[in-house]
This record gives C-alpha cells, sequence and structure tokens, in this order.
C-alpha cells in the first residue's frame, strides 16, 4: 500500500497572515487542496493522511468533504515543529498498516508536485527502501558564518536541493524517529536530513522546479503564475 502523509502543521508565519498559508485561498481554492487533489488523483496512492495543525482539523475535513477527497481517510493533530508533527504521523499510521508499506511524506505547501514525481519517488522506494525528491544545484554557492560576508564557495555539483515527497517504509521511518527519540534529536529539519543524522544512507527522486514550496509572498505570486498556464493535469 502506498500513503500519502501531508504535513499541514505549520503556522506559516513567514507569510505574514492571519491564517495558516496551507489554507490560503488561491484562485477560489484552499492550496491544501492542490496538494491533495494531486495525491487523490495518482493511481498508486491508496489513501491520504494530514498531520494538520490544532484548531483546524474540521476545517480541513470540510474543505475535503467540498472538493471529493475520498482518499483522505486520517487527519492527526501537529507538533511542534516539523519533526514532531512528521513523528505523529508515521506513528499513527503504524498502528493501522504494514511496516512494509510506503509512506510519502510531503509539505502541504507544495501544491504543484506532478504524478511523474510522485511516481518516481514510490519507485525508488521500492528499489533503495527510501527516496528523496530532488533537483542539481544551478546557483553558484558562498560558504559565510555570518550571513553578511563570504571568503569561501562550494562546489554546486556536490549538492542537491531536497524537495517533497520523501519516500520510506512505514517500518524504517518509525524506527528512526524512536531513535533520534532516544538520541534527544527533536528539531530535525526534514525527514531526509535526520535520515544523514542517524547515519543512513538516502537515494534521490526526481524533483522539479515547479514544485515549489509556499514560503513567502513571492512564492504565492509564482504559485498563480503557474497555475495560469494549465499544466497540471490532475487539477479540476
Amino acid at each position: 500500500m502506498n500513503i500519502a502523509l501531508i504535513i499541514a502543521g505549520g503556522s506559516g508565519k513567514r507569510m505574514g497572515q492571519d491564517i495558516p498559508k496551507q489554507f490560503l485561498t488561491i484562485n477560489e481554492k484552499p492550496v491544501i487542496i492542490y496538494t491533495l487533489e494531486a495525491f487523490q488523483s495518482h493511481a498508486d496512492i491508496d489513501e491520504i493522511a494530514v498531520v494538520c495543525i490544532a484548531n483546524w482539523e474540521n476545517v480541513l475535513k470540510a474543505y475535503a468533504k467540498q472538493f471529493n477527497i475520498t482518499k483522505l481517510h486520517h487527519v492527526i493533530v501537529g507538533g511542534d515543529c516539523g519533526q514532531s508533527s512528521i513523528r505523529n504521523g508515521v506513528f499513527a499510521l503504524e498502528k493501522q498498516y504494514s511496516q512494509d508499506d510506503i509512506v510519502l511524506i510531503h509539505d502541504a505547501i507544495r501544491p504543484l508536485v506532478s504524478h511523474e514525481i510522485i511516481s518516481d519517488c514510490i519507485s525508488k522506494v521500492q528499489e533503495y527502501g527510501n527516496a528523496i525528491s530532488a533537483v542539481p544545484c544551478a546557483e553558484a554557492m558562498l560558504e559565510t558564518s555570518d550571513g553578511v560576508f563570504s571568503t569561501s564557495s562550494y562546489a554546486r555539483d556536490k549538492l542537491k536541493r531536497t524537495q517533497t515527497p520523501q519516500g520510506f517504509r512505514l517500518g524504517k521511518i518509525c524506527d528512526l524517529h524512536r531513535r533520534a527519540l532516544e538520541m534527544g534529536i527533536t528539531n530535525s529539519i526534514a525527514s531526509c536530513t535526520l535520515m544523514v543524522q542517524l547515519g543512513n544512507k538516502v537515494y534521490f527522486s526526481a524533483g522539479s522546479e515547479k514544485n515549489i514550496k509556499l514560503t513567502t509572498t513571492d512564492d504565492i505570486d509564482i504559485f498563480r503564475a503557474l497555475l495560469m498556464t494549465k499544466k497540471y493535469e490532475w487539477l479540476k
């Protein structure tokens, strides 16, 4: 079974809005619905679970009903950071699914994830046991210790910019989070960084420059422009 675990536990303070950014309405549809529709319409996704910011669960369920997200089976309350939200999600799934089932962990605020990205993530998990959506680093990379100046660079061909989804066997990612708790690791940036911190090898799957994360108002402008291209076959 392939399960999409959508992480929607953030408050979105950097966006400067009164509501969480995953619930912002763009072109008469909440951001999170665009994301859910991508997984809803993918033939290889069996079920969807959402880790939701506290007190927005009923709003999410109402939107899911309105937009016919029939694969949504679980709504789980988020934690106080990204790592704890993911942990809440995978631990909840572990109670109901097999250790060998595949879970794709995806940011709710990456609404233009394509079917090709989802398919390649599933394929790479089947082949290697995990998969991290990523794109090459095209920019010049400078190192800095204070954010003000730099005197050295880093070879960009040795870097990947990671995205989501990030796919795992359910048992493996749950064991990873248990080990992290035992070691006092509580605020790793992402599942891929947690894997590396605990000595695991990660494998890359396809990402895309269009698989943008809506973090700032500039990202919203880019999202609107991409929507106008009407190249997203799963959008209703």
